[in-house]
């Protein structure tokens, strides 16, 4: 998310919120099938795509309604610790009494890595373990983990922000580390990016060439690691996870996703998708023009959405289409931050008014 001050007000963060000014591109998703729907891990245990769905492993189709716990992303490099909020068993219970059923965790490339001069005590093996630590409670809850590469910066530079693109000094040896910890978790989830948003955060060929291939990229002034990159990254660790790929313009543009999809020899990878109401795909003629394409041949899961008007009408046209494609998604956010972007008022999970009241009940009205 890009964080709208306007709506939150705390968190330690600029607050995350999708951004508010998408300019929806009008050309036609290519939808031909490379056979890459279908996953081939052979012998892997865990969550895996099976045509256009999630597949736990039993076989049995899952979908992954649930919320964004921020923090991890930002607390370890502004001298805070490492979490905002509590972790433990009981606030994991918490949220899984909300029906929720994952958990997406935020991830800062400093802190993981232990570059850049992030505090010792909130970056390399402490980080590590406590984000791992963390991920075996929420699986212990008969939960699942989504982790993903939100704050990154290239060179000296310390991540203590969002970055248009994956830097290549550092995410792709993060991605071999975050995948060779969880490889043997098949119900975490890796999501490699956030929120990409190339070329000025334009719908052109060359924002889409630079989301997969990477290298030099208009509008961005370091070496750029393309999702294909981190992809063989994750599986030269040896990791069959499930893997998500957010489009540009902060996820909220697939026009070009199914056209651009990396390769993946396990056949196992899924959109990732965000959606507000301030982006420039947020409304149901776009989600079927442009959504509803690709979800006919890969899983969608729509691991941010939100409204900044408080009522919750928003998100429930949302979650009501994604229902009809038997799709995926997660409420921002787990956080006391106040405003309107903020699904609780307490950890004790109190619904914040309307907003998340409405995620809360619709949530629990649908089989997942």
């Amino acid at each position: 998310m890009v964080f709208l001050l306007a709506c939150s007000s705390g968190g330690g963060d600029t607050q995350d919120a999708g951004d508010a000014g998408n300019a929806q591109d009008s050309s036609p998703v290519d939808v031909a099938n490379d056979s890459t729907t279908t996953s081939d891990a052979g012998g892997f245990t865990g969550l895996h795509v099976v045509g256009n769905a999630i597949h736990d492993k039993n076989d049995k189709a899952v979908r992954l309604l649930g919320v964004n716990h921020s923090g991890t992303e930002y607390s370890c490099v502004q001298g805070n610790g490492i979490f905002e909020g509590p972790v433990d068993d009981a606030a994991i219970a918490t949220i899984a009494g909300w029906t929720a059923n994952v958990i997406r965790i935020p991830l800062n490339e400093d802190c993981w890595l232990a570059i850049n001069g992030v505090p010792a005590n909130a970056s390399g093996a402490a980080y590590k373990q406590a984000i791992s630590d963390y991920v075996d409670r929420i699986l212990a809850h008969g939960m699942y983990a989504i982790v993903e590469l939100h704050w990154n910066a290239p060179g000296t530079t310390q991540a203590t922000k969002q970055a248009p693109m994956p830097d290549k000094d550092h995410a792709i040896d993060f991605w071999k580390d975050v995948a060779t910890t969880f490889k043997n978790r098949g119900d975490v989830i890796f999501e490699l990016f956030n929120e990409p948003y190339p070329d000025s955060n334009q719908d052109t060929a060359a924002a889409w060439t630079c989301w997969k291939s990477g290298g030099t990229c208009p509008g961005i002034t370091y070496q750029v690691a393309g999702m294909q990159d981190l992809l063989d990254a994750v599986r030269q660790a040896g990791a069959h996870n499930l893997v998500l790929l957010g489009g540009i313009e902060y996820s909220n543009s697939l026009t070009q996703w199914v056209a651009h999809a990396p390769n993946d020899p396990d056949k196992n990878i899924a959109a990732a998708w965000h959606v507000y109401n301030f982006n420039g795909c947020s409304s149901p003629s776009c989600y079927d023009q442009y959504a509803g394409v690709v979800a006919q041949s890969f899983p969608i899961v729509t691991t941010e959405i939100g409204e900044d008007d408080c009522s919750g009408q928003f998100i429930n046209t949302l979650m009501t289409w994604l229902d009809s494609k038997q799709q995926n998604y997660l409420g921002w956010v787990w956080n006391t931050w106040g405003g309107c972007l903020v699904l609780i008022n307490d950890y004790n999970g109190t619904a914040a008014g309307a907003y998340g009241q409405t995620f809360m009940t619709h949530i629990a009205s649908v089989p997942h």
